[in-house]
């Protein structure tokens, strides 16, 4: 299956909010509240709203990108989500037509861009956006190999008394893609659910955005600002806008 930018919307909006709550909410938009000040937000991959409404609860002023029309109408349909200012496109690639001081992009999205080309322009489109000087924070988790068995694994997510979910994934080394299928068996039948993320290491994240002009200002291995350390299963990065 070809993912485009709406792809996943169209697979997972229905049950995003349910399936998907990485439990560290509060702690992000506390620290990203902290470090962008009074400054004006883009959020790339608003979604269904997750971070940018308690941000906009917070005072700050906010827009956002997301390709999935599914899930802004997810957003809309919320107390303060109908007045958010959205852009619907590829966030590999889109035009505002205004800066900001603060951008940031959370909870492995960047790894939706599924080649590293579009990634590169992700960085690239951000910093054309970002006023001299302005903040970039991105969120990822940090790749583990070690749970495949020639280039495949399997998972159980969730075992209750009338399901069982499973998680199948395959490793293209080459091309640093993971490809899941994720199965919901229950009594009412069987749904699957697939997805494509092209993981980058930390340092070749760096890179890309060494090529758009940011520089590395911070990265933490958790959102409370934990030292990062090779046993760090995730990472919060920084990145500042060069004044020219």
């Amino acid at each position: 299956m070809k993912f485009e930018s709406d792809t996943f919307g169209k697979l997972y909006a229905d049950e995003y909010d349910k399936l998907h709550n990485p439990g560290t909410t509060t702690a992000s938009v506390n620290l990203i509240a902290e470090l962008a000040g009074s400054s004006r937000l883009l959020e790339l991959a608003i979604g269904t709203g997750r971070m940018a409404l308690p941000l906009v609860e917070k005072g700050f002023e906010l827009e956002g990108v997301e390709g999935s029309p599914d899930m802004v109408d997810k957003m809309r349909a919320k107390p303060g989500g109908a007045d958010i200012p959205v852009l619907i496109a590829d966030m590999a690639d889109f035009e505002i037509g205004r800066s900001f001081e603060f951008a940031f992009l959370v909870f492995n999205t960047l790894f939706n861009l599924t080649s590293q080309a579009a990634q590169v322009q992700c960085f690239q489109s951000v910093a054309r956006h970002l006023e001299p000087g302005g903040r970039f924070l991105v969120e990822t988790f940090v790749p583990d190999l070690t749970r495949f068995d020639e280039y495949q694994a399997l998972r159980t997510k969730h075992i209750g008394a009338g399901s069982v979910w499973l998680e199948a994934v395959e490793h293209d080394p080459v091309e640093q893609v993971f490809n899941f299928q994720r199965v919901r068996i229950t009594d009412s039948g069987v749904r699957l659910a697939p997805l494509v993320m092209r993981y980058a290491w930390p340092q070749e994240i760096d890179l890309m955005a060494e090529l758009a002009g940011l520089q590395l200002e911070a990265r933490w291995g958790g959102w409370a600002r934990e030292p990062f350390t090779a046993d760090s299963k995730m990472h919060v990065s920084l990145y500042r806008k060069t004044e020219d």
